[in-house]
């Protein structure tokens, strides 16, 4: 949350990959690796479904000030179409060769999810 959003590699990691059309995974607080990251000049999550650990979930281990940022609230900020499940429930949310799961609970189902989007490609 505190070096992968300014982290200039992983910006031109994840441009670089979604340019490519490779598949592209995140988990947890994972997501916040692609807040900088751009498609076209636009953000690249703007307009495609994802998910992270959640506002609530985050309020709920009382870190919500310690987090530079809310992740749920930065991505619906910079106009992705945010998902979420229960909390600490497994939540996997796909859109394309984006797969980003919600919290630590959903690490296995994302593995599958992006085993097979692999396979599929």
């Amino acid at each position: 949350m505190g070096d992968g959003p300014k982290d200039p590699h992983l910006r031109k990691a994840v441009e670089t990959a979604a340019k490519q059309g490779k598949v592209i995974s995140a988990v947890c607080h994972g997501p916040a690796g692609l807040v900088s990251a751009e498609l076209d000049g636009k953000p690249f999550v703007r307009g495609k479904k994802v998910t992270s650990f959640s506002n609530s979930e985050e309020e709920s281990v009382g870190k919500e000030a310690v987090v530079p940022f809310l992740l749920e609230d930065k991505l619906l900020e910079l106009g992705a179409k945010y998902e979420k499940g229960k909390d600490w429930s497994p939540f996997v949310v796909q859109d394309g060769k984006l797969v980003t799961g919600q919290n630590p609970q959903s690490s296995a189902p994302l593995a599958e999810k992006v085993v097979s989007t692999l396979e599929e490609s």
